[in-house]
């Protein structure tokens, strides 16, 4: 696999994020902080018959935190509260298409945790071990 190619698309993502605003009308926000690294991110979410209408996000930190924000801010639109809540690791490096290694992962899955924390306080659900621990 040529990293390059995919680097280049996250750096792209980094350069010219998609949906970077704040949503004054969201349904649930949640503010995330990576304080090994100092990522941050808050993520704004609408939620309408069970799918994320529309998403958000203000933050600010590194290629991969960032890159991957805007990344899954195209993904995450229309996607099920499920679909979401069974998103892990795995699908995340597959989504941003490289694989940030141990030592970085915490920056790539930054954006995901909190769009799954925010749906499981939409929900009035308690944070799961998994969503904990991504």
């Amino acid at each position: 696999m040529d990293l390059g190619v995919y680097a280049e698309e996250l750096i792209f993502n980094y350069e010219h994020p998609h949906g970077k605003s704040k949503m004054g009308d969201a349904d649930v926000s949640i503010h995330e902080e990576n304080i090994s690294c100092g990522d941050r991110i808050t993520v704004y979410l609408k939620v309408k018959e069970g799918k994320i209408s529309d998403i958000s996000f203000e933050g600010s930190g590194c290629v991969i935190s960032m890159g991957t924000a805007s990344i899954l801010m195209d993904y995450l639109r229309g996607k099920s509260i499920d679909e979401v809540e069974k998103m892990g690791k795995d699908k995340l490096v597959s989504i941003i298409n490289i694989d940030p290694g141990p030592s970085r992962l915490h920056c790539a899955t930054l954006t995901l945790r909190a769009a799954r924390k925010a749906l499981l306080i939409y929900q009035k659900k308690p944070i799961d071990r998994d969503t904990k621990e991504l």
